[in-house]
């Protein structure tokens, strides 16, 4: 994956429901969770979006808001993962086809 791919988390909010289903079929973000109706009537999403995506979501009666770098968070939190099995037992010899070392 390339270090320039970026994926936004963007909060789009449309006045209607005529107004989202324009939206939805023009551009097909990729919506993430389920569409909230708002006390005004006014609906809102979240979608994953490339930033040009986003900012092509924009338009009359329908309002974009970045929230994160989805990309970025995810790579936070892929850093936070550790490496090997925690739960194997510490002399445990590796399995499989490949070149059986132990670390000193």
């Amino acid at each position: 994956m390339s270090s320039e791919y970026t994926i936004l988390r963007v909060r789009v909010t449309a006045k209607d429901a005529d107004t989202l289903r324009a939206l939805l079929s023009d551009s097909r973000p990729d919506v993430g969770g389920r569409i909230l109706e708002n006390e005004d009537g006014s609906l809102t999403f979240d979608a994953y979006v490339t930033p040009e995506q986003g900012e092509a979501l924009a338009r009359e009666g329908v309002s974009a808001v970045t929230v994160e770098d989805a990309t970025a968070t995810g790579r936070a939190r892929q850093a936070e993962v550790g490496e090997g099995d925690r739960y194997a037992p510490e002399d445990e010899v590796p399995q499989g086809l490949a070149l059986k070392v132990r670390d000193s």
